[in-house]
């Protein structure tokens, strides 16, 4: 069975005449024409073996996207031009017939258009990330049914157990850990600095919006957007990164001035892991699905793989970097006087095939870079003490990108209680409450982790930095060090993060300057960040050869420096480089040939300055002391650029 779902503004049809002998009767009204208001419209096609149980996964399919959008109607669309593989006409009108009864159960305003005729419509689709979905659901023998992709790429494989008298039971195919995860029954609390713990329900969150957003968002798990995160329209108003349509969802392809944005952090981190004492590496990949330490962990690991084949066996691609540093370190001789012993990869890429319904520009997505830090520690102590001293450098890194956050601690309850003096001091340390999630039974392999959050102008919360206590890895990838008696002993095994995935820190900083533009704010980018630092601007034709000089005088200095030389009116050049957020506009007129300085526009202040080209490149690398440094690989002519399709 094949659905396309679209959320719609509206949608209208009107059947014309008959398309074959059997076609379903039509009413005077269907005939005249049917429009629906808020509409979720599925196009559905009936292929061979649709039997009950793929009716009813597609029913169940169809409910959560309607619940979701909060649409107030629904269209059941026969339309057959989703599959080359068509059912019998009598096969699927009565398909269809108990499909769109399944669908009456949750909405009392569903609509069915008959089957079998040529029809006209129209329709208005809405256009954020819900309103276009597409699903394949096909049967097999044996009661099994999978979701597989537009190609036949199979996605989840589903087992479907089917009752007397009940609706049937889909069981995904992911980790054990994932299942586990979904059912586990958590606590939430808030620790407070003084060293309270404050059942979530009862905490005053006053003073605390961000936090209480926060707590809601990981209590209620409503991860849908309603509307399109605005950090979305940012990315694709500068020209960053845009969506590529020719792969699968949450893939993008990044364009040259959110790349710089991208290799300033990946570069920015990196620097900070390999000062820390992590020794750099680099890993495949994919992994072989039947390796036994591999196998193992995957049920351990809460996310949903992609599978590739090569030579018949299957590959997993990773979703973090743990396989290749684990497998790298089971084959090291290590001491105790290795410990604490750091690895540190930045992975371009990993995967997660997130739920499509739950993908959301560069907040969650499927191919995402993952600065990955893993640490061996020789005790639980020593396990601490680099958690703690994690926890800080992670917080650094949020406060120097002005990112706010919110911490969560999750932890196995009597973990917590054994070292509840610990968390306290971690908590007092930046004054402010925490939330805190405690489980009685492990779902994964940590112990206990912390998370730093961005709540963003949706409400919604992403994790950030985070560091886990891995308790079971070790023994599972057989790693072993040395210890002072001689005896081999296993480590514990610190999984970190500092800044989480790169493309979720271009999301935070986009989704702040979004609320800054809601908040009548002028928006921009860090300095160091900024694509160009400097835009050189002519009053006219006559400045031009001044401004190419100091356009290779600026890059000589070391700043990303343009210039707009098209025969543009000075203001509209003005308007468009604010419109890019460039930090310093460079107004060269002949009286700035005549005196050999520039005057200059601080976006920051909104003043007026005049300065040489060294003042001004002494002003930028000042602000930008001990940050890493990028060309930007686009022409530094204005009238050179291409305009990016998409």
């Amino acid at each position: 069975m094949r659905l396309l779902e679209l959320h719609c503004d509206y949608a209208q049809y009107a059947v014309r005449e008959k398309a074959i002998k059997g076609a379903e009767e039509a009413t005077e009204e269907q005939k005249k024409g049917v429009r629906l208001e808020n509409v979720l419209v599925v196009f559905t096609t009936v292929e061979p073996g649709d039997n009950d149980a793929v009716l009813n996964d597609a029913a169940n399919q169809v409910q959560k996207n309607f619940l979701e959008v909060k649409a107030k109607n629904l269209l059941v669309y026969p339309y057959a031009h989703l599959s080359h593989d068509l059912a019998k006409p009598t096969e699927a009108v009565a398909a269809l017939n108990k499909f769109y009864s399944l669908c009456q159960a949750f909405c009392k305003t569903a609509h069915k258009s008959p089957f079998g005729w040529y029809k006209s419509f129209e329709l208005k689709c809405k256009g954020h990330p819900l309103s276009e979905l597409s699903k394949t659901i096909s049967a097999e023998a044996g009661g099994k049914t999978k979701l597989v992709t537009p190609k036949g790429k199979v996605l989840e494989a589903v087992e479907v157990t089917i009752e007397p008298g009940k609706k049937p039971v889909l069981e995904t195919a992911v980790s054990e850990s994932l299942k586990k995860e979904e059912k586990m029954a958590s606590r939430f609390y808030i620790l407070t600095p003084d060293g309270k713990v404050v059942d979530a329900s009862a905490f005053d969150f006053k003073g605390h919006d961000n936090l209480k957003k926060f707590a809601d968002y990981e209590i209620k798990k409503v991860r849908v957007y309603a509307q399109e995160p605005p950090h979305i329209r940012l990315m694709k108003e500068h020209n960053l990164v845009q969506y590529e349509p020719a792969s699968d969802s949450g893939h993008f392809r990044w364009l040259p001035k959110g790349l710089l944005i991208k290799r300033l952090l990946e570069k920015a981190i990196t620097d900070i892991a390999v000062d820390y004492g992590a020794m750099q590496v680099e890993t495949p990949i994919m992994y072989d699905y039947e390796h036994p330490a591999l196998k193992a962990y995957l049920n351990r690991f809460p996310a949903r793989q992609y599978v590739v084949k090569s030579d018949e066996k299957e590959f997993f691609l990773r979703f973090a970097a743990c396989f290749g540093q684990f497998l790298i370190t089971h084959d090291m001789t290590i001491s105790y006087k290795d410990l604490p012993l750091k690895m540190y990869e930045l992975t371009h890429y990993s995967f997660r095939r997130e739920q499509s319904g739950e993908l959301a520009g560069l907040k969650r997505l499927r191919a995402f870079s993952m600065p990955d830090m893993h640490t061996l520690c020789g005790d639980l102590e020593q396990a601490k003490e680099e958690f703690e001293s994690q926890y800080h450098k992670s917080a650094e890194w949020n406060i120097d990108l002005g990112i706010p956050f919110e911490t969560a601690f999750r932890a196995q309850t009597d973990f917590f209680e054994q070292n509840k003096e610990w968390y306290l001091r971690m908590a007092k340390h930046f004054g402010k409450p925490m939330l805190l999630e405690l489980f009685d039974e492990r779902y994964a392999y940590f112990v206990t982790k912390f998370e730093m959050n961005y709540v963003d102008n949706a409400s919604k919360a992403s994790g950030l930095s985070t560091v886990q206590i891995d308790v079971e890895n070790a023994e599972t990838y057989d790693i072993s060090f040395v210890d002072k008696d001689g005896k081999k002993k296993r480590p514990f095994i610190l999984h970190a993060s500092i800044p989480g995935a790169i493309e979720r820190i271009v999301y935070a900083l986009l989704e702040i300057e979004a609320g800054n533009i809601a908040a009548g704010k002028i928006p921009s980018f860090p300095l160091w960040l900024a694509p160009t630092q400097v835009r050189l601007a002519s009053i006219s034709d006559a400045q031009l050869d001044y401004c190419n000089k100091l356009l290779e005088e600026l890059k000589e200095l070391g700043v990303r420096v343009d210039l707009d030389d098209r025969s543009e009116t000075l203001q509209k050049k003005i308007r468009e480089a604010e419109l890019e957020w460039v930090p310093f506009v460079a107004v060269v007129g002949d009286k700035e040939v005549k005196e050999g300085k520039i005057s200059v526009r601080v976006r920051a202040t909104g003043k007026n300055e005049k300065l040489s080209a060294k003042q001004l490149a002494d002003l930028i690398k000042d602000e930008c002391r001990g940050r890493p440094f990028e060309k930007l690989s686009l022409p530094p002519l204005l009238s050179k650029r291409p305009v990016f399709g998409g």
